[in-house]
């Protein structure tokens, strides 16, 4: 396992057992940004890094019963927490590294991914694995329950010209992983980034 996954899986299994009591009112936030994915019945859909599973009873509701919802993540604590908030009920949960998942090129129509790209080792070279995942013309949102600034703000650190999420940033390395950028948002209340994936 490399540094970075020793890290990741550090700091994320040593809150897992209190994420949700931490942040108990990004319930809507994810909503609506899982709304702006524009999901169908029977779509397939993967929460990418998805944590204790937050967004997976609202992709749940957009595809339906016909529909398949994945979350994946590297730190089996989250995961452990997913199921004991019985949100394995609305997803099939895997134990997985998005940059090398466990998926069919082109098997998935969308995918979410809340807070990860911070997180990501090679960000490029991982958007490129979810892109490979993704039909041509599917949709990736990057997404966060608070805006670049009110983060920062909360993490007692200042914001950055390199901040990887930052619009010009952000756009080309997209862009340089198959990803298509056609909405970018951020608020204090939120930060949103929609990719199609290229044809």
């Amino acid at each position: 396992m490399s540094d970075d996954h020793t890290h990741v899986q550090e700091f994320f299994g040593s809150r897992a057992a209190d994420w949700d009591r931490r942040f108990p009112d990004d319930g809507p936030a994810y909503a609506a940004a899982v709304a702006g994915l524009g999901l169908r019945p029977g779509d397939r859909v993967l929460d990418a890094g998805c944590g204790t599973g937050r967004a997976l009873t609202p992709l749940r509701a957009a595809v339906g019963p016909s529909g398949l919802v994945l979350g994946a993540d590297l730190t089996p604590a989250m995961l452990r927490a997913a199921v004991r908030a019985g949100r394995d009920r609305d997803g099939r949960l895997l134990l997985a590294d998005v940059a090398a998942l466990p998926l069919r090129s082109q098997s998935l129509d969308a995918v979410f991914a809340a807070g990860l790209i911070a997180h990501l080792p090679d960000p490029a070279g991982n958007l490129r694995e979810l892109a490979r995942v993704v039909r041509p013309g599917g949709v990736l949102a990057l997404f966060h329950p608070i805006g670049r600034a009110a983060l920062a703000a909360r993490q007692g650190r200042q914001l950055t010209p390199g901040d990887l999420r930052a619009e010009p940033n952000l756009r080309p390395l997209l862009a340089g992983s198959g990803w298509n950028t056609t909405a970018y948002i951020d608020e204090e209340a939120r930060f949103l980034a929609l990719a199609v994936r290229a044809g």
